[in-house]
């Protein structure tokens, strides 16, 4: 669903959360708010939304790619194999954020996603249930408009919870269904709107 990104030095309008940062342009251009049903990628984003917790997500998206290589590309067999050796190499890795209890909850997290995977038969399935597999069209007008939580980020999270997930709050839990485009948050003003609405 993803298109070409605007031409270098055309003038476009973009959400204004993005700035001018080219990493970050890149990221709200072509992945946020791109329908994904990719098991592993959506992994990812959870452990990646969870490691943004108290930071900036242009923090972690400069890490992005060494945490690909540390845990594994994302692998949630792997990451729930993880014993406190690796764990250890991992609070020493000056490449990504380095946050014991967070890295602790990305392992067990991997255990719970698999448990998601062999009940429900994939995290997709199970994360698009919570809305039918209908996208979430917003029209914002302005940056303000968008809510940082919502009933559905609110369920999604109690339910992720109550399967043993860990650093899933609802604020963390919207911020995932809007990077995984269940839900649509550009703003009318942005040209990623309407490509993303006609997709």
């Amino acid at each position: 669903m993803t298109e070409l990104r605007p031409e270098a030095g055309a003038s476009v309008v973009r959400c204004a959360w993005c700035g001018t940062d080219p990493l970050y342009e890149a990221y709200h251009d072509t992945e946020w708010g791109v329908p994904l049903s990719d098991d592993q990628r959506l992994f990812e984003f959870l452990v990646l939304e969870s490691m943004q917790a108290g930071l900036s997500w242009l923090t972690v998206l400069r890490k992005r790619e060494h945490f690909r290589r540390a845990f594994e590309g994302f692998d949630p067999v792997r990451v729930a194999g993880f014993d406190d050796t690796k764990i250890a190499s991992l609070l020493a890795d000056p490449g990504i954020i380095r946050n014991r209890l967070k890295i602790a909850a990305a392992v067990r997290n991997a255990s719970a996603f698999l448990r998601v995977v062999e009940e429900v038969g994939s995290f997709s399935e199970y994360m698009w249930g919570f809305t039918d597999g209908r996208r979430i069209l917003n029209h914002w007008r302005h940056a303000e408009e968008v809510p940082a939580r919502t009933e559905l980020s609110d369920r999604f999270s109690r339910d992720l919870q109550k399967r043993g997930f860990s650093f899933v709050g609802s604020t963390i839990c919207y911020a995932h269904l809007q990077a995984t485009g269940v839900v649509m948050d550009h703003v009318v003003s942005c040209f990623r709107h309407e490509q993303l609405i006609r997709a």
